[in-house]
């Protein structure tokens, strides 16, 4: 299905440079503000109260986020669990006060706003737990990383594989950047997110290096860069259609998810969109400048070359 239809090559490659080094500034950026500034790593990674209260009826969780906000904490993440009933409080840990304090001072504060709800268990988290999480957490980040580039060696090429990874790692380092620079609070959901946008983001780079493979099957006479180019325009309407619907949902849950989502939808969201850029510019450009050719990815003759503006190019009956 296509909504639109390009007759003429954008000639993106062309222009790569320009958009790799646009892309290389952003990156240096990102990574100047992970060293200098560094993440705002959640309770969940640096330790802290662990809270579980039921309610009689369905609790409101915006009222116990204000509640607790109000006893001037911070970075507090409140969530329902189970059922509606129960609610989950994570707090961070504050210097010169217990994990029994911290609780006693919340649960007061919950009481006197309702009075139905009781206390099912307190527990510190603490930042040992916290530190085999980041070590996991990047353990796991490195296993996505090698599995992709095992895949796309054996489907492809290993110049294939290097360009989706270098693009993939380019994306994932602008997140933490974001994350970085405006001190979002950085937490599991967030680390979820940033694994999804690897996967995703391989997904277009993947559908674009299909089209390549397919181009050099039928064009004898083009060359690397208009092979590169005639496959980027003509994957353009369904990058649109796919990222579309995509970021459409996300958006809806970054716009209405409420505060235990927010984070979660915004990495997506910056993934979404500099994956869509680094699929088309920077990992099809690396893949050029590698040195692709035909011999990579084609074993026996050429087909009959055929016109890539022709709207009947490839049709068979």
């Amino acid at each position: 299905m296509e909504f639109f239809k390009i007759q003429r090559d954008i000639p993106f490659m062309r222009r790569a440079l320009i958009f790799n080094v646009v892309s290389f500034a952003t990156f240096a950026l990102a990574v100047f503000f992970l060293f200098s500034r560094g993440l705002h790593l959640s309770v969940e990674f640096t330790g802290g109260t662990l809270m579980e209260v039921n309610y009689t009826q369905a609790a409101d969780v915006g009222k116990i986020r204000d509640t607790v906000a109000g006893l001037g904490l911070t970075d507090v993440q409140v969530q329902n669990f189970g059922t509606s009933r129960d609610v989950m409080i994570r707090l961070p840990a504050q210097k010169g006060v217990s994990t029994a304090q911290q609780g006693e001072t919340v649960l007061a504060a919950l009481k006197a706003v309702n009075s139905d709800v009781t206390l099912r268990r307190t527990e510190f988290v603490g930042p040992q737990v916290g530190k085999e999480l980041a070590e996991d957490g990047l353990k796991a980040l490195a296993m996505v990383v090698l599995g992709i580039m095992v895949y796309l060696a054996f489907r492809f090429e290993w110049k294939y594989a290097v360009a989706a990874i270098i693009a993939n790692l380019h994306d994932v380092v602008i997140i933490l950047g974001f994350f970085a620079f405006f001190q979002w609070e950085f937490s599991l959901a967030v680390l979820a997110a940033v694994l999804a946008v690897l996967g995703y983001s391989v997904n277009e780079s993947v559908v674009i290096f299909d089209r390549i493979r397919e181009n050099f099957r039928r064009y004898r006479k083009m060359n690397t860069e208009q092979i590169i180019d005639n496959a980027i325009t003509s994957t353009i309407s369904r990058t649109i259609i796919t990222h579309g619907s995509t970021q459409i949902m996300v958006l809806s849950m970054l716009l209405f998810g409420g505060p235990t989502l927010f984070y979660f939808a915004l990495a997506l969201t910056i993934g979404i969109l500099f994956g869509i850029y680094s699929s088309v510019f920077v990992a099809a450009a690396i893949a050029m400048w590698l040195g692709i050719k035909r011999e990579d990815l084609v074993k026996g003759p050429a087909k009959k070359d055929e016109d890539p503006n022709d709207p009947n190019a490839g049709a068979t009956v």
